[in-house]
């Protein structure tokens, strides 16, 4: 049986988590230490052995050990090529894969500038004002990645064609994680919304954020519940 590394609030490990119950893949899991002081310290000793980032989601079946969410999703589709998480041809492969790669890379990176909001206030004044107004700065970019996300699902289900694709799993976990971190709302995007709502319907997706929701009660009081 397949078994997975993850963090209970890492965004990469909930997009394979996903992945493998769309496919309905039976696994394994084992949750690395984690606190908003520490971060993964200690190391798990699997993950240290696996990835040279040091980093989860960790996926180990048998002798094999695979890193990166985005590896993990090209193995589980060619082990498990149903259902697909992928369109059919090429050209819309390459669409999707590229879709995949501009949630985790650049949709996510003004992300990461609302992630002290999982803290305590900073105990330099001026750190703390300069986190804020860094963290300002980011929703106005991400207001603008939503209206441009916004345009692109209005009137389809998915984003790369009539069914769930890796693209839909990667921009799905980047977007709870603003809605985690107070970012901007996505009411004013309603197709946006509608395919956040549809996806939340899923039980794959809807456990995800419901295990990130309790890991978040646990870990990050900051946030206020």
């Amino acid at each position: 049986m397949l078994k997975l590394y993850l963090g209970a609030l890492s965004l990469f490990s909930r997009k394979v988590e996903i992945a493998l119950g769309e496919k309905n893949i039976p696994y394994e899991r084992e949750f690395v230490a984690f606190t908003q002081e520490k971060g993964y310290e200690p190391r798990h000793p699997a993950v240290l052995a696996a990835n040279p980032k040091r980093q989860v989601p960790v996926l180990v079946d048998g002798d094999l050990a695979l890193y990166d969410s985005t590896v993990i999703f090209e193995y589980l589709e060619e082990l498990y090529p149903g259902p697909p998480l992928y369109p059919a041809s090429p050209q819309d492969r390459a669409r999707c894969r590229l879709l995949e790669l501009d949630a985790d890379e650049i949709l996510f990176a003004p992300v990461r500038n609302l992630l002290f909001r999982t803290e305590p206030p900073h105990a330099d004044p001026a750190i703390h004002a300069g986190r804020i107004a860094a963290g300002l700065a980011a929703e106005e970019s991400l207001k603008e990645r939503f209206a441009g996300l916004d345009r692109r699902v209005a009137g389809s289900i998915f984003f790369c064609g009539t069914h769930l694709t890796v693209a839909d799993i990667g921009l799905f976990m980047t977007i709870l994680f603003t809605q985690r971190l107070k970012g901007p709302a996505l009411d004013p995007y309603p197709g946006l919304a509608a395919w956040y709502r549809r996806l939340l319907g899923r039980p794959a997706f809807a456990k995800a954020a419901a295990e990130i929701a309790a890991a978040d009660r646990e870990l990050s009081p900051a946030l206020g519940g």
